[in-house]
């Protein structure tokens, strides 16, 4: 074969990859707000109390950290696509399981090991995705990956409105687990197996923990990705589980609230893939991440001022979407880079572990200030600063050395 075949055929190849990636992150998205999407029929049929909802919101982020962390190691000690299908085949089965379960406790087993297989399939989709594209090319394919999880999220939303039966909460989980499970299957037959040079222990060299997140003079690099990682994560979850609640308190409808969201996730796909291709023109990634982080707070201070009118919501939600997706976008699209290959799974599983505590974070943040009497728009300012740390810590990082491969 010619070097031009060659080079056409892994063209091809590394599209089918990023395509795969992108569909399985579509479900990704989907388990990670079903639980949300569900709660409102789930908590009424079950007789789950509030404090049962928190558990059954949390758990789920708990296994996540785990899987994380595993998924990521395991990815470079045995390939990524073994590790990517593990993954997905355990959170489409747990995602079934969940709509099995009968009782809080069967919810939250299950919830939590779907949150292991989520945790797993993460690091290995952003891994797989930047290896397969140049690395001018790799901030638009992780922009597109990213995409995908808001997409999934509206497409939860759309499916938990097709029945009106208490019960009907189980079908939610039912689209989340065969949907994957199918999916998986396409990529076990088109998914390029990622080669063994590029991943794995390989001769003497060092392939630990340790020297995967500081070898090289990585440590501080590692750190600084880790606050961005939490601080977007952070901003994120918020508003994913009390944007809906901070719209009714403003007066608006659950059916308003409910279609504000749709707009925030599905803005949401088109400000990752806008962001991811920015940052791949390197004359633009400064302007980039100012744009995105500062877009971001004019959208929570425009939010925070609008009148309560679905008209006016749709849009600021939209521009939240946009913005806020935008934001992951360019921590997701810098992390890979600065990892080699070998060690990248690790490097990337660290950061979205320390992300998952932001996940959380941002959650029990607007709890405290709305139960400490706070407004939806002083929850919203509330924001302000952590946007503006991830900004500046984000233009740190850009200046940072990356892997070269």
């Amino acid at each position: 074969m010619t070097t031009k075949g060659r080079s056409a055929a892994g063209t091809h190849g590394g599209l089918v990859a990023v395509a795969i990636c992108c569909l399985l992150a579509v479900f990704e998205g989907f388990d990670l707000q079903a639980a949300g999407v569900a709660a409102p029929r789930l908590a009424p049929d079950l007789g789950l109390k509030p404090e049962d909802l928190g558990w059954f919101f949390s758990i789920s982020t708990f296994g996540l950290m785990v899987g994380a962390a595993l998924g990521g190691r395991l990815s470079d000690r045995f390939g990524r696509k073994v590790t990517l299908l593990v993954s997905v085949a355990a959170f489409g089965l747990l995602s079934i399981a969940t709509g099995l379960a009968q009782d809080l406790n069967g919810l939250l087993v299950a919830r939590f090991l779907t949150g292991v297989g989520l945790g797993g399939a993460l690091p290995n989709l952003i891994a797989i995705v930047a290896e397969s594209v140049s690395p001018k090319l790799r901030g638009r394919a992780v922009g597109f990956l990213y995409a995908g999880l808001p997409c999934g999220g509206a497409l939860a939303s759309l499916v938990s409105l097709a029945g009106a039966d208490p019960s009907d909460w189980r079908i939610v989980f039912f689209v989340g687990g065969v949907g994957p499970l199918l999916a998986m299957l396409l990529a076990m037959v088109l998914l390029p197996d990622t080669p063994m040079a590029q991943v794995g222990p390989v001769g003497d060299q060092k392939s630990g923990f340790v020297e995967a997140l500081a070898g090289e003079g990585r440590g501080l690099t590692t750190l600084l990705l880790w606050i961005a990682f939490f601080l977007a994560l952070l901003i994120m979850y918020l508003l994913l589980s009390w944007l809906p609640s901070l719209m009714i308190g403003r007066g608006l409808s659950r059916s308003d609230a409910g279609l504000i969201q749709m707009a925030f996730n599905l803005a949401g796909a088109a400000g990752s893939v806008a962001t991811g291709w920015l940052m791949d023109h390197r004359r633009w990634r400064t302007l980039t991440i100012l744009g995105a982080f500062g877009a971001s707070a004019a959208a929570m201070a425009t939010a925070a001022a609008a009148p309560a009118s679905l008209a006016v919501f749709l849009i600021v939600g939209a521009a939240l979407g946009a913005t806020v997706s935008g934001v992951q976008s360019v921590v997701y699209g810098l992390a890979p880079g600065f990892y080699p290959a070998r060690l990248r799974g690790t490097g990337v599983g660290a950061a979205v572990v320390v992300g998952r505590l932001g996940s959380a974070a941002g959650p029990l943040l607007a709890a405290t200030l709305i139960g400490a009497g706070g407004s939806s728009n002083q929850v919203l300012l509330a924001l302000m600063p952590v946007i503006a740390l991830g900004g500046l810590v984000s233009l740190l990082l850009a200046t940072r050395p990356h892997s070269g491969d």
